[in-house]
């Protein structure tokens, strides 16, 4: 599998992909008592570890969280350096009012977006990808 980093290539052929679920961003001090295997995503920040864990996992251990999302992958293998799949596809999403919040995974964009906006960013995602010239 090759990194595709031409723009063109990576928005005609990203075939966002919704994954099963509820997903949740949430912040503590240590994962000690996490699995890592229960965790999606994380990232250190001077204030805390922010995590990305399902919903439910989350809610066993009692996290707290404003904000439940779906989650989309783009299923194209995008290169770390491709320039503008990020810009594009977050400013089509916000002509529909839809916010994202995007992780970038080392073969795939990641984007986690409000539950109740999963079959409309699907739907713009898609439209997007299909009329990219």
């Amino acid at each position: 599998m090759s990194e595709e980093k031409i723009l063109k290539t990576l928005i005609q052929k990203m075939k966002p992909h919704l994954n099963n679920g509820e997903y949740i961003f949430t912040t503590v001090n240590t994962i000690n008592k996490i699995a890592v295997n229960d965790i999606i995503g994380q990232f250190k920040e001077n204030e805390g570890i922010t995590l990305i864990l399902e919903r439910q996992k989350a809610d066993k251990l009692n996290f707290k969280y404003n904000f439940i999302a779906s989650w989309i992958t783009l299923e194209i293998y995008s290169s770390l350096d491709a320039v503008g799949l990020t810009a594009i596809f977050s400013t089509e999403l916000a002509k529909h009012n839809i916010s994202c919040n995007v992780v970038a995974g080392f073969y795939h964009d990641h984007i986690f977006i409000d539950k109740k906006d999963e079959d409309k960013a699907i739907s713009v995602l898609t439209n997007l990808s299909n009329n990219y010239k």
